[in-house]
């Protein structure tokens, strides 16, 4: 483990890149988890308002990320303020990318449906992070031997074929299966080989005039979505702190029938 360890992450330089990556996931965990305590009023946490003005969190990360980029570009890339400053890039980008979609729209919907927006460009950039890490190119490493130039080409090359397949599945419309294939083996190529959605650039083009599969690529989107639609929105509002909303209409109608002396059981609002 720890020759793997020398000559995969220390000798090309990976080190300052996968404390990046650990302070990037571990930020925004971490911001998650006490938004969520502030919007439910547990804990120490308070909102950051001086002067009446609202700071979000995403002016302390573009800090973060300004520092530790200059400091990354002005160190060396074995030295200690190389690996602080990834540290500080990395924890600075978390709290920027947990508010991308504030940055998007050019307002405060990190509670709303558009702030789904941020989660999904979180786990991107993580898995993209995470397959630059994962390469094991081989530049940086000093003296390969045969074997390791083999194993190292047959990565690189299977990387590369999966990359391809991940585009080819984003394409298609599945921006979800593109990301999780750029990491995971046959995810892309299950994405690139079935039909694509509707409404999707491959669709537009090689639909447009086959009828059949047009109509057999709207069934399936169908069906996959009234199959998944529901557990990839809890497993969102899990990791975002969004609430259903549905359950939120279902609740704001009991408050409505309770203030209006209805009552919300069975036999009740009758008048």
């Amino acid at each position: 483990m720890g020759h793997w360890w020398v000559r995969n992450i220390v000798e090309p330089g990976k080190l300052p890149l996968l404390l990046a990556l650990l302070s990037f996931v571990l930020s925004f965990l971490v911001t998650r988890v006490i938004t969520r305590l502030i919007r439910a009023g547990r804990g120490p946490f308070k909102n950051i308002t001086p002067g009446g003005l609202h700071v979000h969190h995403v002016v302390p990360g573009v800090v973060l990320v300004i520092i530790g980029g200059f400091g990354a570009v002005g160190s060396g890339g074995h030295s200690f303020g190389a690996g602080l400053s990834a540290v500080l890039f990395g924890l600075g980008a978390g709290l920027v990318l947990d508010e991308f979609a504030l940055i998007l729209h050019l307002d405060d919907v990190y509670w709303s449906e558009q702030g789904r927006k941020s989660v999904e460009v979180v786990v991107l950039t993580a898995a993209v992070v995470a397959l630059v890490l994962g390469g094991f190119l081989p530049f940086g490493v000093n003296e390969l031997s045969p074997g390791e130039r083999h194993s190292r080409g047959l990565v690189v090359m299977n990387t590369a074929t999966n990359f391809f397949l991940a585009l080819v599945a984003l394409w298609k419309g599945k921006p979800r299966t593109a990301v999780f294939g750029t990491v995971i083996p046959f995810v892309a190529l299950i994405g690139a080989v079935r039909l694509a959605r509707p409404g999707s650039p491959y669709a537009k083009r090689f639909y447009a005039h086959r009828p059949r599969a047009r109509a057999k690529a709207g069934l399936r989107a169908f069906h996959h979505d009234r199959r998944w639609a529901r557990p990839r929105r809890r497993f969102e509002n899990f990791i975002s702190g969004l609430s259903d909303p549905e359950r939120e209409r279902g609740r704001d109608r009991d408050r409505d029938r309770q203030k209006s002396g209805g009552g919300s059981g069975p036999g009740h609002g009758c008048g």
